[in-house]
């Protein structure tokens, strides 16, 4: 009886020293959780981000708006019979002192 004790003591330990300490144990177990959660925060991201880029590819081949708003931020466009104005920003007072 005393044999079968101590082999199922030395199973016990060898056990615990798997789960707890070993590379393959719980610390992996911890980190691959670590691992799938900043992965599912990712998809969440990109999911985002391609709702965003659908809805502006949708815009695109619905009408002429969308393609013309982006023309006119990103590339300074202007219509027929516009005037564009450009309102220079109030300059420091350290940069008139310094002149």
């Amino acid at each position: 009886m005393r044999p079968l004790l101590i082999l199922l003591a030395a199973l016990l330990v060898f056990l615990q020293y798997r789960l707890w300490i070993s590379e393959d144990g719980w610390r992996e177990v911890w980190g691959l959780r670590e691992a799938i959660r900043a992965q599912a925060e990712e998809n969440t991201q990109l999911e985002e981000r391609n709702a965003q880029l659908e809805a502006e590819v949708s815009d695109l081949k619905q009408g002429l708006e969308a393609a013309e708003e982006i023309a006119r931020t990103d590339l300074g466009m202007i219509g027929p019979n516009e005037t564009l104005y450009q309102i220079a920003a109030p300059r420091d007072d350290t940069e008139v002192a310094d002149q």
